[in-house]
């Protein structure tokens, strides 16, 4: 997918800046210059069986408490999914999951997630599907985005680990 083709298309305004790859948060916060809107944590989550895929959106200093967000997904366990999964439904490798890769997700079988404070923001982050690179989005115009994909999403309380 062209992801710089479906903004054009959909009229989605973007800020972008390139940068060397980031694997982790803290790689971004060293290599990426300082940018507006929230720097969010993509975390690509399988539940128990392998029949519901989660991609959670939350700020990128969160750590989130796996066993608490069960509950909130209605999930009987959750953990990362593998990288062939997010090869298969996001079309990323791992290091550049991202907002983006719904956009590669035509079945529409992964559940968007996004914690409450990360939604309130004016903008977010996050990476064109490689992590060389990180764009800021406007809030409203993500809500375009994944109506444009088809996909529906939630907001919720994304329970941090103390």
């Amino acid at each position: 997918m062209d992801v710089y083709a479906f903004l054009a298309d959909c009229e989605i305004p973007y800020q972008r800046v390139d940068h060397p790859p980031v694997f982790t948060v803290a790689e971004a916060e060293e290599k990426v210059p300082p940018l507006p809107g929230v720097h969010t944590k993509n975390l690509f989550l399988r539940d128990g069986k392998g029949r519901r895929h989660f991609l959670v959106i939350v700020d990128g200093a969160m750590q989130v408490d796996l066993k608490a967000l069960r509950g909130v997904l209605g999930a009987d366990k959750l953990g990362m999914a593998s990288p062939e999964r997010l090869d298969r439904y996001l079309g990323v490798a791992p290091g550049a999951v991202t907002l983006l890769g719904v956009l590669n997700d035509a079945e529409r079988a992964v559940e968007v997630v996004f914690d409450r404070a990360v939604w309130a923001a004016e903008a977010l982050q996050c990476h064109p599907l490689v992590n060389t690179a990180t764009l800021v989005i406007g809030r409203p115009d993500v809500e375009r985005l994944l109506a444009k994909t088809g996909h529906t999403w939630r907001v919720v309380e994304v329970p941090a680990r103390t």
